[in-house]
């Protein structure tokens, strides 16, 4: 999958994210909406990462759904 998909079925992989990265909240959940961009800033803020690490976090986890 790839992040236009996503964004495009992010109500049906929500709970992927959540299985993912537990510690998300339904609402920062809703706010990510499949945003590349906003994925790797929450990530960047609720678990210490770096940016280079978020974005491959998040890259790897999209082509594994």
């Amino acid at each position: 999958m790839n992040w236009d998909q996503a964004k495009g079925n992010w109500k049906q992989i929500k709970g992927k994210a959540r299985q993912m990265w537990g510690d998300f909240t339904d609402d920062e959940l809703d706010v990510i909406e499949g945003k590349r961009e906003e994925l790797v800033g929450r990530l960047q803020t609720k678990y210490g990462y770096t940016k280079e690490k978020a974005e491959q976090e998040a890259d790897t986890w999209v082509r594994g759904l």
